[in-house]
């Protein structure tokens, strides 16, 4: 599928929850990744689990629903589904280290065409380092989907041959959803499995790294 425009942070939000098997326990990571809940459906039967402690995270909380105890990881009042269970921290990151999740969705600075992922610092010397558990997760859910703009501000992509950040984790990343394009990474090479606003063609002349069209969109 190619659509004539770029998609908006909520229509890739909701492409992401539509491509997460039924039946998934998921971790959302902080930033853009936390809007893939809104777009759960009840029929997909997928748990979420949220590092601070809870395992069966429902959408974002508004209005009435808002309780000041019941957050996110990145502190955003949710709502809890049936069954919802609360524990300590270090069970949460038991979860996440002992491969049972079988999707994170991070967010990243930089991608390699390898799978390296580099989401917790630029190297920067103002920046503020902020891991958190994504090297947990990144190293221990069974596929590590990101989400992010594909390109800077300054036009460079951040889908790249070699991460020049510091990674979070080695060949992790499986699939890369962007505005712009999908990207499934492959032991072959990256493969785009759909466009947004602009073509394979002209992808291929904005980036560093040889891309492969996705014959079947898998």
């Amino acid at each position: 599928m190619s659509t004539d425009k770029k998609l908006d942070k909520n229509e890739l939000a909701a492409l992401v929850a539509s491509d997460i098997a039924p039946g998934s326990f998921v971790n959302l990571g902080i930033g853009q990744p936390t809007l893939v809940s809104n777009y759960l459906v009840p029929e997909q039967k997928v748990t979420l689990h949220t590092e601070n402690g809870m395992l069966g995270m429902g959408p974002e909380a508004h209005g009435d629903e808002v309780d000041p105890d019941l957050i996110n990881a990145g502190k955003i009042p949710v709502t809890e589904l049936p069954g919802a269970a609360y524990f300590h921290h270090a069970d949460s990151f038991a979860i996440m280290r002992g491969g049972h999740l079988d999707v994170c969705v991070l967010g990243a600075f930089q991608v390699s065409a390898a799978g390296d992922l580099a989401n917790w610092h630029t190297g920067a010397p103002d920046a503020i380092p902020a891991v958190g558990g994504a090297m947990d997760l990144a190293t221990g859910a069974k596929d590590v989907y990101v989400m992010m703009s594909l390109f800077t501000r300054d036009g460079v992509s951040k889908l790249v041959k070699e991460c020049s950040y510091p990674l979070t984790g080695v060949g992790c990343v499986t699939r890369v959803y962007t505005n712009e394009a999908v990207f499934l990474l492959k032991e072959d090479g990256v493969h785009v499995r759909e466009t947004f606003g602009t073509t394979f063609e002209e992808l291929a002349a904005k980036m560093d790294i040889p891309l492969i069209r996705a014959a079947d969109g898998s």
